[in-house]
């Protein structure tokens, strides 16, 4: 403890390990919270990526649905729809 009490008595580093303390983990914006926001920025720019893909896919399918034929496929492959007259067997892979 004696090694330590000539830094103690100097006001400069006392002073500025008060300001480094202050700011690591009283302040608005602590280390915490930093570490915090930055998880959500790296989930949400995943979302990102996740939702950019999502909307390429969609916008392709919409332009081939420009066309009938291409509608009655897609209707009947992806939402299972159906002419009056038959039935529809829809078998799923496990």
């Amino acid at each position: 403890m004696k090694k330590f009490l000539p830094y103690l008595k100097n006001k400069f580093i006392l002073s500025s390990t008060v300001f480094v303390l202050f700011t690591l983990f009283l302040d608005e914006n602590d280390i915490f919270t930093l570490i915090s926001q930055n998880r959500k920025l790296n989930k949400l720019e995943l979302l990102k990526e996740e939702t950019s893909k999502q909307l390429s896919e969609t916008q392709s399918t919409l332009e081939k649905l420009r066309y009938s034929s291409e509608i009655e496929r897609y209707a009947r492959e992806e939402k299972f729809f159906k002419k009056d007259n038959e039935d529809v067997f829809v078998i799923f892979e496990e």
